[in-house]
Parts: structure tokens; sequence; C-alpha cells
């Protein structure tokens, strides 16, 4: 069963946003990955995931950036820093057996990332994508929220762009 979770962790131009979709391979999740890898366009171009130049994490990930490339700060804070964090936060996630060691060459995951164009601080980069990688996976393998949790705040969106105002119920 495909699992697809959502993160939002740190503030500022640092904060890492993250969704992820992790599926078996030969299911629909392989044809996502597979035509996200093999048709980049101006400004995004998905990637394989590596913790180190030839060793690719597992399961294998393609990391896709959600935020055009803007200038060489931010191609080498998402290329570098973010993508770091991504490769930590998948292994921390298998380390800690939210994602089966036993099951890692049989899954392939997306990890969709918002880096924003402004950032600067390449270790709270780094570190805010790793924790995000994690709790999003997390949020995946538990179904998580909630609905009961969701319901509960339905009169109340907020995110960093905008916060409903207290008259806006029903």
């Amino acid at each position: 069963m495909t699992q697809i979770g959502e993160s939002f962790v740190g503030e500022g131009t640092e904060a890492a946003h993250l969704n992820t979709v992790l599926g078996r391979k030969g299911g629909p999740v392989e044809t996502a990955w597979t035509t996200a890898l093999a048709t980049p366009r101006q400004g995004y171009a998905a990637f394989v995931t590596v913790v180190a130049p030839g060793l690719a994490v597992k399961p294998l990930t393609l990391f896709v950036n959600k935020a055009e490339i803007g200038g060489e700060e931010h191609a080498r804070l998402t290329w570098g820093a973010a993508q770091a964090g991504v490769a930590g936060g998948v292994l921390w996630a298998v380390a800690d057996d939210l994602i089966s060691s036993l099951e890692v060459d049989d899954l392939l995951l997306i990890a969709a990332v918002w880096v924003n164009p402004e950032a600067a601080d390449e270790d709270l980069v780094y570190d805010n994508n790793r924790r995000a990688t994690r709790s999003a996976l997390e949020a995946g393998l538990l179904r998580t929220p909630l609905i009961e949790d969701l319901l509960a705040v339905r009169n109340e969106p907020r995110n960093p762009f905008f916060s409903a105002s207290p008259h806006h119920t029903g």
C-alpha cells in the first residue's frame, strides 16, 4: 500500500516543507518515480538522492524540488544541504524501522522538497530537511493526522502565508 506523508519543520527561510510518497516497485509509485526522473523541465530536475557520491539511499529516493532553482546559492542549498538532509532523514527512518531494512530494495520513495530561494544557513536547511523527511515518513506510516484532529481545527485553517479570521465558521 502506498504511504503518503507531509511535514513542515523549522521557521523562516530555512524551514523545510516535505511531501513523501512511498510505494512498492511494480506499482503506481514506480510509474510516477520513473516518469519524474525521465522528464526534467527548466528549473526542476528530479534526481536520485545519495548519502555520498555513488551511495544512493535505500529505498531509492527521488528528490523533486518544489521551488524553481533560483541562482547558484539556491542550487547549492537544494542539491547540497537539502539533499543531504533528505538522505539522512530516509536512513534515520530505516534505522528506526519506520521503513523495514528488509524491504528497502522493493520500495521507491518520492520526496517533494521545498527550499526557499532566500534560504542562507546550510546547517539549518540540512537539519530541517532531515527532520522533516523522517517526520513525513512517520506520518505516512501512521496515516496521520487523524480525522478527529483535522475536524477540531476545521474553522481555523492557517499556514505560513495565511490565517483564517475567527468569524469564518460553519
